[in-house]
């Protein structure tokens, strides 16, 4: 690490800076930043928005690529110009903390009738009585190194009351501008490497520096602006404290903490959707460049995410959540939940991480569903949401610990308070006094919600409630997801085995008895030689865990499932509806588990999307119902 150089700054310096030079500064920088964004707003809402409408072939699609770039060109500059802006505000803003502090300092001196030297040092006036003859104790001068100018020789001889008094402001005054000069030794850092490329191309490898660029300033304006998001409070709190700042904070948190302000619940969608397009590009350029495999994947998600979002897709796509820790944070809505009147969020189960397969085949589900609820109820705008805000349990074959997170609550349980939150602040910024509101989970993404619905409150806002695919809630049966067992609907095809996954009493008895057939069998094999041992091993497993199965079984309900009550059971009192039974497990020509996949497919199972659709869009009484398991 760099030593941080030894202060060239005096007291008399620090004192006359004038920081109201920097912010003006700052704010040069800041009308340049808004400029590039208006820039690019335009080209994005207007003029590719006027294309793509207008303008087919390929000179159409070559314009639109540089269209495109030059968006991205100006993104560029409005990120680097308001990171300037914040640094030089963020730099106004430390050294102010140290005039003050200098301030007070000298301010005291003047009181005492000190006198502060150009050096930093303090001479003070004689006081005090000597204890031999009570003349008065001389005066001196002292530095912040703690040595006087004049010190009495003996401990017979009391001090001089002002020495003390003198050495605590020169100790100050020097704190202040030790550490003014601190702040411009750190800052001059920053600002040096806050500088672009030469020429009108913006490529990844600057995006790659942005993204630097961004890092450090948000570790510098820590104290100017980070530390004020309220990150404790609730999202209404929160919603207030966005309207409540100038419009200038709100172009610095934009422009310096994008990845705090758009995963803020409780900020508007409109503002999230911006924060989380710029932290996007920065995202991209921190994996852009690296070789490893999970970078590799994340960015391949990123990537088609960007696609989607610049192709201009309808509905019009908000991005509501973009991060990188664990397995990936994306919560992506196709149309405005601000202003929507229905309002679905699908929570994705096993298996789903921030990759090009989430981006291209959950995306489609939400999109898929916004579209259907579009046409059953033309009147009442929907916004579909995919929400990726937890670790879903991950299938690994050379990680069995990684892949029985499967069998537990305890990822999503986890979920469900983010869930919640979520959800609180899309109640906290919708506009409708009316709004319907519909929890979807999907396979594991079921149970997530099941628990959420189950925590104390429920889930915020929450009409109804959808299961598909579901392994079970944790619940004995829906009148414990708090919207009334009839507003809980559950879709499960008949060639799902997710929705007949075996209780775990049942599981617990098919690998015990498989363990002690297989051992038994083994013992009495051995008799006749290797070959038998092996032979009767494998027999004795097979017949110990059917054993050990079907003791369990008898014990056991027949809507017992792994997650509690089977959704689709009569037991549970759910609303099944109907689904296409799906291709059997292993049949030619499908997927080995295709029917657990197809819920929100239009054309693979149209009567459970179109369902899906009836209950989002405020429709549930034209729903085609199931009968129960």
């Amino acid at each position: 690490m760099t030593p941080t150089p030894a202060p060239t700054l005096t007291w008399a310096e620090l004192r006359d800076l004038k920081c109201a030079e920097l912010e003006g500064a700052a704010d040069g920088w800041g009308r340049s930043s808004n400029r590039a964004d208006a820039a690019r707003d335009r080209i994005e809402q207007q003029l590719l928005t006027g294309l793509r409408d207008t303008q087919e072939g390929e000179a159409a699609q070559a314009a639109v690529a540089r269209l495109r770039q030059l968006g991205r060109n100006f993104q560029y500059v409005y990120t680097e110009c308001g990171l300037l802006r914040t640094t030089l505000n963020s730099l106004a803003h430390e050294m102010r903390t140290q005039q003050r502090a200098l301030k007070e300092a000298l301010d005291d001196a003047a009181a005492l009738k000190f006198t502060v030297g150009a050096d930093g040092s303090v001479t003070y006036p004689a006081a005090g009585e000597a204890l031999v003859d009570g003349a008065p104790l001389r005066g001196g001068t002292v530095t912040s190194n703690g040595l006087p100018g004049l010190v009495p020789p003996s401990g017979l001889v009391a001090p001089n009351p002002n020495a003390g008094k003198a050495r605590d402001i020169a100790d100050r005054v020097a704190g202040a501008v030790r550490a003014a000069a601190e702040i411009d030794w750190r800052y001059a850092g920053i600002l040096r490497r806050l500088k672009a490329e030469e020429g009108l191309k913006v490529p990844d490898a600057t995006w790659r520096d942005a993204a630097g660029d961004a890092a450090a300033v948000r570790d510098a304006a820590g104290a100017y602006l980070k530390d004020a998001i309220p990150h404790d409070a609730s999202p209404a709190e929160r919603r207030d404290w966005w309207a409540g700042l100038t419009q200038e904070q709100r172009e610095e948190y934009l422009a310096v903490y994008p990845d705090q302000i758009g995963n803020l619940d409780g900020i508007p969608a409109l503002i999230r959707d911006a924060a989380n397009r710029d932290n996007l590009r920065l995202l991209i350029g921190e994996l852009e460049g690296r070789d490893d495999e999970r970078s590799a994947t994340r960015l391949a998600g990123l990537r088609e995410i960007d696609r989607q979002l610049g192709a201009g897709t309808q509905p019009p796509m908000f991005l509501l959540g973009i991060g990188d820790e664990g397995n990936g944070r994306a919560i992506v809505s196709f149309g405005n939940p601000d202003t929507a009147k229905n309002v679905a969020a699908y929570v994705p189960g096993l298996g789903t991480s921030l990759d090009k397969e989430f981006a291209e085949g959950d995306l489609k589900r939400a999109r898929d569903t916004a579209l259907g609820a579009a046409e059953m109820n033309p009147g009442s705008p929907t916004a579909s949401i995919v929400w990726l805000g937890y670790d879903a349990p991950q299938i690994q074959s050379d990680n069995l610990t990684a892949s029985l997170d499967v069998a537990g609550e305890e990822r999503a349980r986890s979920g469900a308070s983010g869930y919640n939150a979520f959800m609180a602040g899309l109640s906290a910024t919708n506009q409708n006094e009316d709004q319907h509101v519909t929890a979807i989970g999907h396979s594991y993404g079921s149970l997530t919600v099941g628990l959420a619905a189950q925590e104390q409150g429920g889930i915020p806002g929450a009409d109804d409630i959808i299961l598909v695919g579901s392994p079970g809630t944790g619940a004995r049966s829906a009148d414990e997801l708090g919207v009334g067992r009839e507003h809980v609907f559950v879709g499960a095809a008949e060639n799902d085995s997710v929705t007949k996954l075996p209780n775990s009493r049942e599981a617990s008895g098919l690998g015990s008895g498989a363990a002690g057939g297989a051992s038994a069998g083994f013992v009495l094999g051995s008799a006749v030689g290797p070959g038998g041992a092996v032979v009767g091993g494998a027999l004795g497993g097979l017949a110990g865990g059917a054993a050990g199965y079907f003791a369990q079984d008898a014990q056991s309900k027949e809507s017992d499932v792994w997650f509690g009550t089977d959704p689709a059971h009569h037991d549970f009192g759910a609303n099944r509806f109907k689904v296409s039974e799906g291709p059997e497990p292993f049949q030619r020509g499908h997927a080995p588990v295709e029917a657990h996949s197809n819920y929100f497919h239009p054309t693979k199972d149209q009567m459970s999307s179109d369902n899906i659709s009836r209950i989002v869009s405020g429709k549930s009484e034209q729903v085609v119902p199931e009968r129960p398991r």
